[in-house]
């Protein structure tokens, strides 16, 4: 959840620690930090309260020569956002700092021990007591070695961690230990690098070493890189994989925010993705580890993801059964955990997260594993701990998404689900291969449909009118629609802070349409569908209580335009692939409303990019 960059070389620390520190502020924003080190060892901290600006601001005095540091951006989970609160933390000798993404669970039994040892605590985080643990440890067992330090301290946590530390008793090392929450690193002719996340290393290198569970890493001045396993084995081989895009895709390019930008690139991801998928005997996933014998055999599918892939999941399913005759069961990750599962030795369990660090979607696949399940992922990132620990994977090739509010990603994992889906459905012998051929072509069309939506963007920034003095709103649908209506609601709620209630249309009756009154906004999808006359009805309904009305609705179509007080028209689509247009139009509609009231798009309160905690 929170950002972590480190740095030891033969360059000023500080300029990479700022810049990494902004390239991960999607990751938490809550406060920031840096722990810079001299040639003498001498720690120099500087940390507040606020964005990553902030900090920077604090920093513009510094006489920064140091070549080693490390910095940190929160997302806070222990303790709120305060200065005392922010990383990096300290021992009580002030020679050991670390930075620290994840939770210790049993921070508080171990925050009692130290204490009575004599530790004097300043933040209220649970981080801090890794600090203390090392101190501990170099006074004794490890007898000034940090690496054996760092890993009898973390040998007592229970958690997830990604931990970089830093000790005045060993100058010009980075020590590194991760379980749980990413940590990426990489070795050039400046020096070695770590990070939460490869797009704050994109602009140094193309080549990177994932630190596998468990690991400790040892960083030097010289660029080396030493790996070890939990023990201090040393691991001959790490782990490495080639970033497929170039750093200038994790920049602005022009747009005035991240969101308006992924938004616009969507059909080149869904290009991207298509290219080439489609082969002699039917779509080419040759990333599935899967047997041709495994793939026919599966008799049920568990599609498990958290938020916006969750609804990505509720479109899958469809596809899934419609085409497979699969059963398809879609659960929220978070709760999954926690129930009793019906498996056979067929059953596949698909997870689909943008990150691929999605703590509840990781830890649903390994208890999938655990009860004899395949795994497949989908996911946007490259070497991520869901790719690696997958027995295959489609990777969505969005490139990075910067903003918060999941757009392009989203788009492209829809489109994958339905590949894999035909996939499945040609290994089964449910479908034809003249049929795949033909719904291929219709996803080839999707780039165009989309392209069509953007350029009536100003449709959605004149229906953000609607939203601005609201305190509440809803959103409608039905069918594959009222997935696409939720996926509208989140991104409003996301972005803009206004309540949004999502509903199957049918179901409006049964409770929400007590909120409808005078101008109250209500987002009708309606799209050309075997079931737009019954939404329409529903449409009737709420326009006859003085709602005012914003339908999304097929080019042409007189009647629901007679009914709504705003129209966003797409283009034709056939219904399976109408939720990956649709949307985009709510994409861009929040993102309107959002900047009518306000609000920062790509970094809205309270949320991080990617979730990495339970």
């Amino acid at each position: 959840m929170c950002g972590i960059v480190g740095y030891t070389g033969n360059r000023p620390a500080l300029p990479f620690l700022l810049n990494g520190l902004r390239t991960l502020e999607y990751r938490g924003y809550d406060s920031a930090g840096v722990e810079l080190e001299d040639a003498s060892g001498e720690l120099l901290e500087v940390k507040c309260r606020g964005r990553v600006a902030a900090l920077a601001g604090l920093c513009e005095g510094l006489d920064a020569h140091q070549t080693i540091g490390i910095a940190h951006t929160r997302w806070a989970t222990h303790g709120e956002p305060s200065d005392a609160n922010a990383h990096p933390h300290r021992d009580c000798s002030g020679r050991v700092a670390v930075v620290h993404n994840g939770i210790i669970e049993n921070y508080q039994e171990l925050a009692a021990e130290l204490a009575e040892r004599g530790h004097s605590f300043k933040s209220e985080t649970d981080t801090e007591v890794i600090a203390h643990l090392v101190e501990e440890e170099l006074a004794g067992a490890a007898e000034g070695d940090l690496a054996l330090a760092l890993s009898l301290a973390a040998s007592r946590l229970t958690g997830s961690w990604a931990i970089a530390c830093v000790s005045a008793d060993a100058p010009g090392e980075i020590l590194c230990a991760r379980k749980g929450s990413p940590l990426v690193l990489a070795s050039t002719a400046d020096g070695a690098y770590a990070a939460s996340d490869v797009t704050a290393l994109a602009h140094v290198t193309s080549h990177v070493i994932n630190l596998d569970e468990g690991g400790i890493a040892r960083l030097l001045p010289s660029g080396e890189i030493r790996v070890f396993e939990s023990d201090l084995t040393p691991v001959a081989e790490p782990g490495t994989f080639d970033i497929d895009w170039n750093a200038s895709a994790a920049t602005l390019g022009g747009y005035p925010d991240f969101m308006a930008k992924e938004i616009a690139e969507q059909p080149e991801a869904i290009e991207r993705l298509l290219e080439g998928r489609l082969g002699d005997s039917g779509i080419v996933l040759d990333e599935l580890s899967l047997t041709p014998e495994e793939i026919a055999a599966i008799d049920r599918i568990y599609i498990v993801a958290c938020g916006t892939s969750w609804h990505v999941g509720l479109i899958a399913r469809a596809y899934f059964e419609r085409w497979a005759g699969v059963p398809t069961t879609v659960e929220c990750a978070s709760e999954f955990n926690y129930e009793e599962v019906l498996t056979t030795d067929h059953t596949l369990c698909v997870i689909i997260t943008q990150s691929g660090e999605t703590a509840d979607t990781l830890a649903s696949a390994r208890k999938m594993r655990a009860v004899g399940a395949k795994v497949i992922a989908i996911t946007n990132v490259l070497g991520s701990t869901a790719a690696r620990e997958s027995d295959g994977v489609i990777y969505v090739q969005a490139g990075p998404e910067i903003a918060v509010a999941s757009t392009k990603a989203y788009t492209a994992q829809l489109v994958a689900s339905a590949l894999l889906a035909l996939f499945l459905a040609r290994a089964n012998d449910s479908i034809s291969l003249k049929e795949v051929r033909a719904r291929y072509r219709e996803m080839l069309r999707v780039p165009e449909l989309i392209r069509i939506v953007l350029s009536r963007a100003w449709q959605d920034e004149v229906a953000a009118r609607a939203f601005v003095d609201a305190g509440s709103s809803l959103f409608l649908g039905r069918g594959l629609s009222s997935t696409t209506a939720r996926e509208g609601a989140l991104k409003l709620k996301e972005i803009s802070y206004l309540h949004a209630e999502a509903y199957p249309a049918g179901e409006m009756k049964h409770g929400p349409i007590a909120l409808v009154e005078q101008g109250y906004p209500v987002v009708v999808v309606v799209p050309e569908s075997p079931v737009r006359d019954k939404t329409i009805s529903n449409l009737q309904e709420v326009n006859a209580r003085g709602a005012c009305v914003i339908a999304l609705a097929t080019n042409g179509d007189v009647r629901v335009a007679q009914l709504a007080d705003y129209l966003l028209l797409v283009p034709p689509a056939p219904e399976w692939l109408s939720p990956v247009v649709d949307v985009v139009h709510l994409q861009l509609l929040a993102r309107y409303v959002a900047l009518a009231r306000g609000c920062d798009v790509d970094k809205p309160r309270n949320l991080a990019k990617s979730v990495t905690v339970e």
